[in-house]
């Protein structure tokens, strides 16, 4: 969540852009993405499910242990109530509530308030962002600009070498530290969830217009593998969603084997292989995000 966001803030100006109307619905599917990476979260395992579309298939709570992020277990303790309440719901559903996407007045109370603000003050007290008042000819509003650069530079770095790696293994310069859980799904659902918030631009400064072109449906293609369950069935010669920018001759079957590589890798990491009800959940948010321009 923390790195979509930070990937969306202006450096020197501390706000995002005012035209992005993907980011806010794209931080709820985080939120769930972090607590099934966390195994907090899954889907139910009925057998019956497999009928269901993903965004459609149950949340079930796995574990109430507290995460330590207020945004994760005051979303966790919510599903937990509704669940022992005798309601269990699917995944676009739960996105949409915590995202206040619902007529149904009775659920309003679901929606998360102030969730980019809230991430970009557990920002600032982590020294990454700081806080400034600028003024907007008629009022004045918090900023929060980059205050160490070197963190930004570092998730700029992983997404970049994630999207223009040419080889079958994972390149480590894509991934978070050794020891952190999941590091080869959370490499790919930071560059799938950053490309639906519509932030990935933003970490593409160094690169020509080639290598953004290629880039560009290089995540594509990803998020099309991993917005499937199991992992790597959305193969097909037509990408699951409109790429942002005309994928040309240069991003035609441009990393293909690369591809394969990670879905290798994430599948390894899987607890139970395909039955995994974390990733499975995981794979339904993305199948949701994938979807987040039409819906909006």
């Amino acid at each position: 969540m923390e790195e979509v966001l930070l990937l969306g803030i202006k450096d020197k100006q501390g706000y995002l852009s005012f035209w992005n109307d993907n980011i806010s619905y794209a931080l709820r599917g985080c939120i769930l993405i972090e607590l099934a990476l966390r195994r907090r979260i899954g889907i139910v395992r009925d057998p019956g499910r497999k009928r269901l579309p993903l965004p459609e298939r149950m949340v079930t709570v796995l574990s109430t242990r507290q995460t330590g992020e207020t945004l994760l277990d005051e979303t966790l303790k919510m599903m937990k109530q509704t669940e022992d309440a005798g309601e269990k719901m699917g995944v676009g559903t739960w996105i949409d509530l915590l995202s206040g996407e619902t007529w149904n007045v009775l659920k309003i109370g679901f929606q998360l308030k102030q969730v980019r603000e809230r991430l970009a003050k557990g920002l600032v007290d982590k020294g990454v962002l700081r806080t400034e008042k600028r003024n907007f000819l008629l009022f004045d509003m918090a900023t929060h600009p980059v205050a160490d650069a070197h963190v930004k530079a570092s998730v700029v770095n992983r997404v970049v070498a994630l999207l223009t790696s040419g080889t079958t293994a994972v390149p480590p310069s894509a991934l978070d530290a050794p020891g952190v859980q999941c590091r080869v799904l959370r490499a790919v659902c930071l560059a799938c969830t950053a490309y639906t918030a519509s932030v990935l631009d933003n970490a593409f400064g160094r690169l020509g217009y080639e290598e953004r072109e290629a880039a560009f449906g290089r995540c594509d293609e990803i998020l099309g593998e991993f917005g499937t369950w199991p992992f790597g069935g959305g193969g097909g010669p037509e990408p699951k969603r409109k790429p942002r920018i005309a994928m040309g001759s240069a991003g035609v079957d441009v990393g293909r084997e690369s591809i394969r590589g990670l879905v290798s890798a994430v599948r390894s990491e899987a607890v139970g292989g395909d039955e995994d009800a974390g990733f499975e959940l995981v794979a339904g948010v993305l199948e949701v995000l994938s979807k987040l321009d039409s819906l909006l």
